[in-house]
């Protein structure tokens, strides 16, 4: 099937749209989960809350690029203004409603080549979202409103894999769906892992690392399954080699990108040009594979300041524009 350029794109950004907002749900959430550790962490009354808040919630924004953008329409950052911006916030281009609305307005635009069902679900999604109020979020029970988000992204993946033939449409969707994941995992770690505060006085910095990891792990659900294979290992450099190196678990780096791989080379081609230029990015990914490959733990353990992650966080957003470049901007005039 030669498929047009703004339908490959359409279809590319609605994985990555719902994704995206799945993984802000996520990335707010692990900063709750570390809020009651956080409030023992620094001495010193308020001043050291103070920049507690502006350390947590600051990392937030951080992880999203948007910290200009944000210090411009609030300048502050507290917890409210922070999860408004991040959530409802309809002015972010980020924000957890805008990418549902995009996703939406995608999946509308081909409601004849998709199951009724993906818009039945992408349509809900967003008019449950819309009635959603600032006060709600932090009134309410945060991880109760944050665990709703996720399981709307979970029946629109459902959905996706039960009912969708495994053709273009399908992998596109699914390119951006895991494209989108490599980089949120990346993004999550760094953000939680970076913001890990000073250890309180007289302590030598491994008495709040367990309780921190453990946020970490529970942000991407895969506790559980990290225990399984570390029983006795709970350590910065086992996250990481989890999350990263893990070719089993479904958030993982390593799963992520072999299956991007799956994905595109599921793509069909006619035109030759598109053909040649689908093998380039076909190998682009396979040599971020192998680099991935190539790391030890000992590489993580040496990596005290997030240097791996950001690598391999820049090597994804390559990835993206790859994708921009070879099939949404190619052949434009003759599509």
């Amino acid at each position: 099937m030669n498929m047009l350029n703004r339908n490959a794109e359409a279809l590319f950004w609605i994985g990555r749209y719902m994704e995206r907002a799945e993984n802000h749900a996520r990335l707010i959430d692990v900063h709750y989960h570390l809020q009651s550790d956080d409030m023992h962490a620094l001495p010193g009354g308020e001043p050291g809350e103070k920049a507690q808040t502006l350390c947590k919630w600051g990392r937030i924004v951080d992880a999203l690029g948007s910290r200009a953008a944000y210090e411009q329409q609030y300048g502050t950052y507290t917890e409210q203004d922070v999860v408004l911006y991040v959530t409802l916030d309809r002015d972010n281009a980020n924000s957890l409603v805008t990418c549902v609305n995009h996703a939406r307005d995608n999946v509308r635009t081909l409601r004849e080549k998709l199951p009724s069902e993906l818009w039945d679900v992408t349509n809900g999604f967003y008019l449950w979202l819309r009635e959603k109020q600032a006060g709600d979020l932090t009134r309410e029970s945060p991880h109760q409103f944050f665990g709703r988000i996720k399981e709307w992204a979970a029946l629109f993946q459902g959905v996706t894999q039960s009912v969708m033939p495994r053709e273009n449409e399908w992998h596109f969707i699914e390119c951006g769906r895991y494209l989108e994941r490599t980089e949120n995992t990346l993004r999550i770690m760094q953000s939680a892992i970076m913001s890990r505060t000073v250890p309180a006085a007289g302590m030598d910095g491994t008495s709040d690392l367990y309780p921190f990891l453990q946020a970490v792990l529970r942000s991407v659900s895969g506790y559980q399954t990290f225990r399984r294979y570390y029983a006795d290992g709970v350590s910065k450099e086992a996250i990481m080699e989890f999350l990263i190196l893990n070719e089993v678990f479904p958030r993982s780096v390593s799963f992520s990108l072999h299956a991007l791989d799956e994905h595109l080379r599921g793509i069909q081609l006619q035109e030759k040009q598109l053909r040649t230029a689908h093998d380039r990015m076909i190998r682009q990914v396979v040599k971020l594979k192998a680099e991935l490959a190539c790391l030890e733990r000992e590489d993580l353990q040496l990596d005290g300041e997030g240097q791996v992650t950001g690598r391999l966080l820049q090597a994804s957003g390559q990835l993206g524009g790859s994708f921009a470049h070879t099939f949404f901007r190619m052949g434009e005039v003759s599509a």
